[in-house]
């Protein structure tokens, strides 16, 4: 049952699940808190899961023309307050990971550890933006036609054939997020600043989760970044791409339950 919390005059949906220590799960973009399904039934066993959904994504509203990642990190700081949890391990899907280095940036001390799962700590390229304005115009045309080929493209291509039940989930969701929606998260990520610092000044632990055939976020950058962590933990995906909860969940979380057990 989903539960809401108060931001901005506005209302920001989740889930909540299970009871114990905090962990919270961001989606990414073209998600919501329904992608966690699996991940939330395997780690509502052991603590208490938190899988929010993000402005403009899942039953959540547009609170602008863009939503940068403060905002978005503001919304959840929202709901934790709203709860009145003060300590918890953030984990980030892609977009969720740009809201993650945002938050952590912001709230620091409300953190015990965090995930960036396929996610990155560098701003976006000059091309990349460029890329970002484009889409915005494509998603104002025909958004469905655009979110269908986005979220083929998350998976690793060798995957395809054998994922189209997770395919058709992903795209579920997706259909679901609104044309606003869509480009205020577009233009938020196009203008989010390099957060990599962080990396290495934290001292709480810190997770990556790299898929070797990322069509996204290439995997050598991500091993780059993940030498900055002092107490890092690094999954790394030989036969995955940018969707590794859905690719492959078994492992995924069991490797996230090990780091929890590392941050609490």
């Amino acid at each position: 049952m989903l539960k809401t919390a108060t931001f901005k005059k506005g209302k920001i949906n989740f889930s909540d699940t299970g009871k114990g220590r905090v962990v919270v799960l961001l989606h990414g973009f073209l998600g919501s808190h329904l992608i966690w399904e699996n991940t939330i039934a395997n780690l509502s066993k052991s603590y208490r899961v938190i899988a929010i959904d993000l402005p403009g994504h899942g039953s959540t509203q547009n609170f602008g023309y863009v939503h940068t990642m403060d905002l978005m990190a503001k919304s959840v700081k929202a709901v934790l307050d709203s709860l009145r949890i003060k300590k918890y391990v953030l984990v980030g899907h892609s977009m969720g990971g740009y809201v993650t280095l945002a938050f952590a940036d912001l709230f620091p001390d409300n953190i015990n550890g965090f995930c960036l799962f396929h996610s990155s700590g560098y701003a976006d390229t000059d091309d990349k933006k460029r890329d970002r304005v484009r889409s915005a115009k494509v998603v104002k045309a025909n958004y469905k036609i655009y979110t269908h080929e986005v979220i083929r493209n998350l998976f690793a291509a060798k995957n395809l054939k054998y994922l189209k039940k997770e395919i058709s989930f992903a795209n579920k969701i997706a259909d679901k997020t609104s044309k606003q929606g869509i480009v205020a998260a577009l233009l938020g990520m196009k203008d989010r600043a390099a957060r990599d610092i962080i990396l290495g000044l934290v001292e709480y632990p810190i997770m990556m989760i790299i898929g070797e055939l990322d069509n996204v976020l290439p995997f050598e950058q991500l091993l780059e970044q993940s030498k900055k962590i002092q107490k890092q933990t690094v999954l790394y995906l030989e036969h995955d791409g940018h969707m590794g909860f859905l690719e492959n969940p078994r492992v995924t979380n069991k490797a996230l339950r090990k780091f929890l057990r590392k941050c609490f």
